[in-house]
């Protein structure tokens, strides 16, 4: 896949296929279209192409707005990477782009920029400003101008796949469900730096992160089972999401993984954590004892789960 930076005075000289979306998590649904995309565009020979935004359109069109994203942009670039597509066409949304009506953005953008002849539409996706348009406006202003219009089909009826929904799976602990709309186990990054080292005392020593993009979602409270990367090295572990109620007091939460079969030092390190099942709550335990204990069956529990996985 060409990346290709867009600013104003871009003009593609090459006719394309293309479809226009932000593709948080680069999920099943955005599959699904990008296949359709791929299959239109062998379809009139012509190359495919993504046109999608470094930041998500809801930070200019609401300030401040915290939206928690599955991906940062590099891993969306990788993941859009990875289903086969021709182009990348990586563009800032702006305030001024956000003002263009749908029959503006078609005509003088779409077509004479970017050079866009066949557009294939989402089955639920709409653009121009305050998104008062849809399919049956594009359908008119693409012929005006040289550009087929073509709807997507719709992934499922049964199953709603959206960024929206598997960012609430992620919340309400359902991260089987989430990563299954994903395609793959959702995953955090993070630099490894010091904590309270009650782990190394207790048996259980952990790395503690401070994740590069704190903007990210990060799921439930609780253990997880994870596979660890240490530059580029695969383990077991358990992970914590939570505050530590058995040791403190309205402590601030903390992102920790027991990396299994590992020894050496992490500090300053970059660890990748794919979850692969939640295990259990995060709760307060009457002592440190219980908590042991209570780690224990976590662990033999946790790489059983991963063997199987």
């Amino acid at each position: 896949m060409e990346i290709i930076d867009i600013q104003n005075n871009t003009e593609l000289k090459t006719n394309i296929a293309a479809t226009i979306g932000f593709f948080d998590g680069v999920h099943a649904g955005h599959r699904f279209l990008i296949e359709q995309l791929k299959r239109a565009a062998e379809m009139r020979n012509l190359p495919s192409a993504l046109i999608t935004f470094r930041r998500h359109p809801q930070t200019v069109l609401r300030p401040g707005d915290e939206t928690a994203l599955l991906n940062t942009l590099d891993e969306r670039l990788s993941l859009l990477a990875s289903t086969g597509i021709d182009y990348c066409l990586l563009a800032d949304f702006s305030p001024e782009l956000s003002q263009l009506d749908a029959k503006t953005f078609i005509h003088n953008v779409l077509r004479k920029q970017l050079s866009v002849s066949c557009l294939v539409i989402g089955y639920d996706h709409r653009f121009g400003k305050n998104r008062a348009e849809g399919f049956e406006e594009y359908l008119v202003y693409g012929s005006q101008c040289g550009i087929e219009v073509i709807p997507a089909l719709e992934f499922s009826k049964e199953i709603h796949v959206s960024s929206t929904a598997i960012r609430r799976l992620l919340f309400q602990k359902k991260l089987e469900d989430a990563n299954r709309l994903l395609t793959y186990d959702y995953s955090l990054e993070g630099i490894v730096v010091e904590g309270n080292k009650l782990g190394c005392k207790i048996g259980f020593p952990t790395a503690n992160l401070e994740l590069l993009e704190p903007r990210k979602v990060i799921p439930s409270e609780g253990i997880y089972a994870v596979r660890v990367y240490v530059g580029g090295e695969p383990y077991g572990g358990m992970a914590y999401i939570g505050k530590r109620p058995t040791v403190a007091e309205n402590g601030e939460q903390s992102i920790e993984v027991n990396i299994f079969d590992f020894s050496g030092n992490l500090y300053g390190k970059t660890l990748r954590l794919e979850f692969v099942r939640y295990v259990r709550d995060d709760c307060r335990f009457d002592g440190i004892e219980s908590l042991i204990e209570q780690l224990k069956k976590d662990k033999s529990n946790i790489q059983n789960i991963l063997s199987k996985a």
